[in-house]
This record gives structure tokens, C-alpha cells and sequence, in this order.
């Protein structure tokens, strides 16, 4: 088993400024993007909202048996930090900027730009596992706020972060990218988000690919740091 390169068992709160630990600082963009999240729920009427849907979504169906894969998504991101965060500092770093960024994009779009998606079937044809864990998802997540599809940013950053690692074996890297395409269709199936939503956010996660990986003194500070 591969040895974590910070030994974390010697963390304290205290010691969040000393080199080794400070990337964890990162972490608290998730603090800022909850608060906002659960601010633009709660505050922001469906009836402000601008209605996004296209042709396409209506050509297709709702398929429960995406529900898996669009679950997946948050499996994905957690295991993905937290394999970083003990194996691959820098690729931690790159992938916390990389959401960070698409987070800051995508709330402040929601704030100026309030969006809501009228997709969601009154009822499902069938009744199993997978339509009660829709409904769930549904009853927690309000369809406002989807434009852009911050389930597709985030796997756009997932993907390329795993495949700059020079060393990572091509079948994993292909794995990931079929995973964050797997990710962007479950978004259509479960009518999470309409397909200008997906589209939408290519430019978003172009945007962070720029920040973090091109020439840019935000990308100098992450490597060097």
C-alpha cells in the first residue's frame, strides 16, 4: 500500500499555516460555495428565474437507470480528493482550483442570471429503487439554479487533472474521461439539467483548464507551491 505523502495524523488546526498542510486551506472554497448554494435556493423565487430548455431535452426520455452514474459523480469527486490529497499534493491543489474557479463562474451566473429548468416528470412510470432516489434528489435539490451544470464543470476538472498526470495509465485515463461524458449524459436522463446546461458549462470548465494549466500566474502559484 502506497505511503500518503503528509502524514495527516500530525495535523492541527494550529499547524494549518506550516507548508506541509497548507493546501487544506483550499478546502475551504466548499464553506463558501454551501453558503451560497443555500442562499440562491432559498432566496431566489422560481418566478425570477429565466426558464432554460431546448428542443433536444424534450427528444429525451427520463431514464432512472442514470440515476447510478449521476450518483456516482459524488463518489467520484470525494475519492478524487482524497487520493490527491494523500498521494498527489499538486494534482490536489490543481483540482480544488479548478472547482473553485467553476463554483465562483457558475454562483455568480446564478445570482445575476437566475436559471430554472421546467424537465422534471410529474410523476415516474415506474416505482423501484432508483425512481425513489430521483425523488430524493429531487426533493433536496431544487430545479433552479442549473444553468451552468456545475455536474459537468466539475467533471470536465476531474478528467484533465487525472490525465496531466504523466504516469497514469492510458485505461485509467480513458476511464475518466468516459466518465465525465457518462456524467454530462446522466444530467439529461435524470432531468437534472437541460442540454444548453451542459453546454453551458464547457466554456466554464475552459475557462478554469486556461487558469490552472496555461501560463498564468494562478498556475505558476500551484505548481510552486
Amino acid at each position: 500500500m502506497k505511503t500518503p505523502v503528509v502524514d495527516y495524523r500530525e495535523f492541527r488546526l494550529s499547524r494549518l499555516n506550516e507548508p506541509r498542510f497548507a493546501h487544506l486551506k483550499l478546502l475551504g472554497g466548499w464553506l463558501i460555495y454551501f453558503a451560497l448554494y443555500l442562499l440562491t435556493e432559498n432566496l431566489i423565487p422560481a418566478s425570477r428565474c429565466h426558464v432554460v430548455r431546448c428542443a433536444l431535452d424534450d427528444m429525451i426520455p427520463f431514464r432512472e437507470g442514470f440515476a447510478l452514474v449521476y450518483c456516482y459523480w459524488y463518489l467520484w469527486i470525494v475519492a478524487s480528493l482524497l487520493w490527491f490529497m494523500l498521494y498527489d499534493i499538486r494534482s490536489f491543489r490543481r483540482l480544488q482550483v479548478y472547482i473553485m474557479i467553476t463554483q465562483a463562474v457558475a454562483m455568480l451566473t446564478y445570482i445575476l442570471w437566475p436559471s430554472v429548468q421546467p424537465l422534471r416528470p410529474e410523476h415516474f412510470a415506474r416505482d423501484n429503487a432508483l425512481t425513489r432516489l430521483m425523488a430524493f434528489i429531487y426533493a433536496f435539490d431544487t430545479p433552479t439554479g442549473v444553468c451552468p451544470s456545475l455536474h459537468v464543470a466539475y467533471s470536465m476538472g476531474i478528467a484533465s487533472v487525472w490525465c496531466h498526470i504523466r504516469a497514469l495509465d492510458r485505461r485509467w485515463k480513458a476511464f475518466m474521461i468516459l466518465s465525465a461524458v457518462a456524467v454530462a449524459l446522466s444530467t439529461a436522463f435524470v432531468k437534472q439539467h437541460s442540454v444548453v446546461d451542459i453546454l453551458a458549462a464547457l466554456p466554464v470548465g475552459l475557462l478554469a483548464e486556461a487558469l490552472v494549466f496555461g501560463r498564468t500566474r494562478l498556475n505558476r502559484w500551484i505548481e510552486s507551491a
